[in-house]
């Protein structure tokens, strides 16, 4: 197998384009210039040739609402000619624009259900691919008014505001041949893989994604010897094949591995641009739960599918990179360098702390708050973690000292060059939030369920609008170098508390937190409360990434999703007592019954069945009020009420009477 030749072989990209484009067309498409009509013909028919020497018959508009997943209405290349005759054609009109039904998808209140239009548009600084026989063209999808619906618009705007803001930063540096500012990420994503058989025997699973019931396993992940450890036989062909379909649609797929709990495991990828990497975490997410089924597996992407193990996370690595391959987080060898580097990593500093709640948000969902905090996973505290020798390098800046370290240079901003830092200068910490991690920040607080649109244009904007104001400052002074050592000592002193190198799950660090006036938002509703804060709305409209209506409305949709999940898992869970808990605690206490009977009735010791009939029928007596308190409340904590009862039955009672796979079964369910 030829993996470079494999690799993007379903994806019409810039060989593809290269080849099969004149290079006026080709030019435009790189350059992000607006495409008169006839060069979208053109485009279309590249496109459409080359498809259909794959095979391909149908053609979409490939788009990512506000559902969390994408969405996609195919249509043939077929087009009637007299004498009832067809020729395969696409045209550059359907290419760009496409029409479907936009009043089914969440619109938080900007669509009205009997307004039903809606438009697809082609983003073309994304490739087209072949997924499924069908030519994917990756669309940003609005209204009729062009109120963003989806969650691709509002990062492509994210990603204007950032270039625009970083290329000013640079040009007071000197640095005129950049051109571009991207930001670049690279998203790992956690998953669990059980078998199927298994899966549909849990209708928990199956309608919520987590388990609402399970008693603990006697072998969790208390030995630690899942992490890294062998891969099994089938976990290892369903990674293979895996891989293979990622790398024919341009996805470098880089790193597989097991994760710390059973049955769970990882995916990395390369970094690529936050709006590739973005489609390409989709198809990750997507392909993984079809390739499963292939292997008569079934994929888990919930953050908490187990209690007691492990959740699933997303770490989204997030930089900024020039279109002359410069890292805007590599610390340099020259002074010119150093000072850059300094000023975009305060950047980063106080664009966290002046809006860590909305970063908080931009993480939150229902499936999430079962994992954020549950020393798993970092608390529901931004805070940013920078290692020791950044730490003391900014320390000294805060001071007015000179920083020396042995066998190094000494610093002053500007003027003499900044030690080179190494990308392992510093332990990682993987308790924090946000870390950054040699060249790059790792946010590590995303659900693994997350698309990773929304965290990075929530990066991408608040950084925009810090860079905004460190340039509106530097553009007026008068001596440059004096302002920039001012402008970033200011800024360490006035936001170094969300700076904190420690252990982000141990308790002392949440008083702690509180001491320094960090937030704390433990919840998805008091999380989500920060995108109407008037300080969001603003940076956003600033910024032309959201207006206010869309900040609105995607505050309502995030609402009604957890809302709604909260209630399908209710839901969900007073039909599991009814089909499976109930019965089964009837059936052993008929069996007990009866045996405590005839032992009694041959003068045979019962004392053992009897004890164990009074604690089961103790713990059953419970049930109907916690059932009647979530019938009524459909709540949370009612759950986790009546959970607490079900999964001490569930101890008591033989497997072969509870009528649903335990988490010991789950667990070890691939062999």
């Amino acid at each position: 197998m030829n993996i470079p030749e494999l690799f993007g072989c379903m994806v019409f990209g810039d060989a593809e384009m290269q080849a099969r484009l004149p290079a006026e067309v080709y030019d435009a498409i790189k350059q992000g210039s607006r495409l008169s009509s006839a060069m979208a013909n053109i485009v279309a028919a590249a496109m459409k040739d080359w498809a259909l020497a794959h095979g391909v018959t149908h053609y979409t508009h490939w788009f990512q609402p506000m559902t969390g997943v994408t969405a996609e209405k195919h249509d043939s290349f077929i087009e009637p000619v007299a004498d009832g005759e067809i020729i395969m054609k696409f045209s550059g009109k359907a290419l760009v624009c496409g029409e479907p039904d936009a009043s089914s998808l969440p619109s938080g209140g900007l669509r009205c259900t009997f307004e039903a239009r809606g438009y697809t548009a082609w983003d073309p600084t994304a490739y087209a691919f072949i997924k499924d026989e069908t030519l994917c063209i990756p669309t940003a999808f609005c209204g009729y008014n062009g109120e963003s619906l989806d969650k691709k618009t509002p990062l492509l705007r994210s990603m204007q505001a950032i270039n625009k803001q970083a290329l000013r930063v640079l040009r007071l540096f000197g640095n005129e041949n950049v051109t571009r500012v991207d930001a670049t990420v690279g998203a790992e994503q956690e998953y669990f893989l059980i078998d199927k058989a298994m899966y549909l025997q849990r209708p928990d699973l199956i309608h919520t994604g987590r388990t609402l019931l399970g008693a603990p396993p006697p072998k969790g992940q208390e030995l630690e010897d899942h992490y890294f450890g062998a891969i099994k036989p089938r976990v290892s062909a369903f990674m293979k094949e895996l891989d293979l379909e990622l790398w024919k649609l341009g996805v470098p797929s880089k790193t597989r591995h097991n994760e710390t709990a059973p049955a769970q495991h990882e995916l990395a990828p390369v970094f690529t641009t936050v709006n590739i990497a973005t489609d390409h975490n989709q198809l990750v997410m997507e392909l993984a739960k079809s390739i499963a089924e292939r292997h008569h597996l079934a994929c888990l992407l919930h953050e908490k599918p187990f209690a007691g193990v492990n959740g699933s996370g997303k770490h989204n690595n997030w930089s900024l990179s020039t279109s002359n391959g410069q890292n805007l987080f590599e610390p340099g060898d020259t002074p010119h360098e150093n000072a850059q580097f300094l000023l975009f990593l305060t950047a980063v500093i106080k664009a966290v702390d002046d809006y860590q709640d909305l970063l908080r948000a931009s993480a939150a969902s229902a499936g999430n708050d079962h994992r954020l905090g549950a020393h798993e996973a970092p608390p529901a505290i931004i805070s940013l973690f920078l290692g020791n020798e950044l730490t003391d390098i900014l320390k000294a800046i805060e001071l007015g000292e000179d920083y020396h370290a042995p066998g190094r240079a000494r610093l002053k901003i500007g003027v003499s060059s900044l030690p080179r830092i190494p990308k392992d200068s510093t332990d990682r910490n993987r308790t924090s939030p946000m870390a950054f991690t040699g060249n790059k920040f790792e946010f590590r607080m995303l659900g693994s369920a997350f698309s990773i649109a929304g965290p990075n244009f929530v990066l991408n904007t608040i950084v925009a609008e810090v860079l905004r104001q460190f340039a509106d400052e530097l553009e007026q002074a008068a001596d440059f170098t004096a302002a920039l050592d001012m402008l970033i000592q200011r800024t360490i002193k006035a936001h170094k508390r969300i700076l904190f190198n420690g252990n982000n799950y141990a308790p002392e660090w949440v008083l702690e937190a509180k001491l320094r006036g960090l937030s704390n938002l433990p919840d998805t509703p008091s999380a989500l409360q920060a995108m109407l804060a008037p300080q969001s709305v603003e940076v956003f409209a600033r910024h032309a990434v959201l207006n206010e209506s869309e900040l609105h409305a995607r505050h309502e949709i995030l609402m009604q999703s957890y809302r709604k999940t909260v209630h399908i898992e209710a839901l969900t869970m007073l039909m599991l007592m009814k089909d499976a808990v109930i019965p089964a605690c009837v059936a052993y206490q008929d069996q007990l019954t009866s045996l405590v009977k005839r032992k009694r009735e041959i003068g045979l010791f019962d004392g053992m069945e009897l004890q164990l009939l009074q604690k089961i029928s103790t713990l059953c007596d419970e049930l109907p009020s916690k059932i009647d308190a979530l019938e009524r409340e459909k709540s949370l904590p009612a759950m986790a009420t009546l959970r607490q009862t079900c999964d001490a039955l569930e101890a008591l009672i033989p497997q072969e009477l509870w009528p649903l796979p335990s988490y010991a079964q789950l667990l070890n369910s691939v062999v």
